[in-house]
């Protein structure tokens, strides 16, 4: 046999790779585990994007590492150099890794914030960092477990109406600046006055009758103590049910209202 062949030692090679692959994969759920069930729950995983970006991050990863260690591991090297090899692997899966999670914690929802007559996720890569001194008390940190609801306050003057309407045509969402917040609480009267009763969401939208029934389901409430409001997100428009006594989201489905 051709001694360069079995020095290959494909046996071994490929049972490091898989026992790589198996640990990379641990830990990818421990991952997953933080981002969806603490930075980005249901339905912000599909709102937000946050499932696509998380699995091109994991992906490249999980594969990455164990075809690295199947390139490297060979039992003639000597210790040191093997396992000098394999902590530089593990070592740049770690960091790229790393490096993914803040992508995805950068992009994460922090708020759902009520502008006017619709809601809106807000992200806190959307959040300008130099306005959350501006912010109210409370409301000066961006949370880490979820988001959080908030509301646009009413404008002082007409002419900081028009700056923030000049600014959100230019990009800059209202529900984005934290010089604009307010408690979700102190903004309730102008919220439910805002909200409308789900019969007009059946009347405008009659072949979602399935889908809002599953909807209202879930809300676990009767239809006739909920309210709506569209909602926007980066990628499409949802809508989200409000319980009428608290006006809190208790529900949201994947359709645009309009």
């Amino acid at each position: 046999m051709n001694p360069s062949v079995s020095s290959f030692d494909w046996p071994a090679r490929f049972r490091a790779a898989a026992i790589h692959a198996c640990l990379s994969l641990l830990v990818a759920a421990g991952a997953a585990a933080l981002v969806f069930g603490v930075w980005y729950p249901y339905p912000y995983r599909e709102i937000s994007g946050g499932r696509e970006l998380f699995t091109l991050v994991v992906t490249v990863d999980v594969v990455l590492g164990p075809l690295l260690t199947f390139a490297v591991f060979n039992r003639r090297k000597p210790r040191p150099e093997l396992r000098r090899d394999l902590a530089v692997i593990v070592m740049l899966q770690l960091a790229g890794l790393a490096y993914g999670l803040h992508a995805v914690a950068m992009a994460r929802p922090v708020h759902l914030a009520w502008e006017l007559d619709r809601m809106r996720v807000i992200h806190a890569v959307d959040v300008p960092e130099e306005l959350l001194a501006r912010a109210p008390e409370g409301l000066k940190t961006l949370p880490w477990t979820g988001p959080t609801p908030v509301a646009v306050r009413l404008f002082r003057d007409a002419a900081e109406a028009g700056d923030v309407t000049l600014a959100a045509l230019g990009g800059a969402d209202m529900g984005a600046r934290p010089d604009l917040w307010q408690s979700y609480a102190e903004a309730a009267g102008r919220i439910r006055a805002s909200a409308q009763p789900v019969a007009t969401l059946r009347a405008l939208k009659p072949a979602a009758g399935a889908s809002l029934d599953v909807a209202v389901q879930r809300a676990g409430v009767p239809e006739s103590e909920l309210m709506w409001l569209p909602l926007v997100s980066r990628k499409s428009f949802w809508t989200v049910l409000l319980r009428k006594d608290n006006l809190l989201p208790v529900a949201f489905l994947p359709l645009d209202p309009y």
